[in-house]
């Protein structure tokens, strides 16, 4: 189950919750009573380098062109 991060409009306290993806989202905040809004932040993986996409693992390409002189 993902976590999701809120932070109150109010007081900008900051809470973190478990819930799975179909859960509704929280919407109040338990210490004033503020609106809660999520936090998205940024990944957590980057993937870096060769190796990681479909084409990386394919030979060269070769040349089928013909030159006229």
């Amino acid at each position: 189950m993902p976590t999701y991060e809120y932070e109150c409009q109010a007081c900008h306290q900051r809470v973190e919750a478990v819930q799975h993806f179909a859960d509704p989202a929280l919407t109040t905040c338990e210490a004033c009573g503020g609106d809660l809004k999520k936090v998205f932040s940024a990944v957590g993986i980057v993937f870096k380098g060769a190796g990681f996409y479909k084409n990386d693992s394919r030979g060269a390409a070769t040349s089928t062109s013909s030159s006229a002189d």
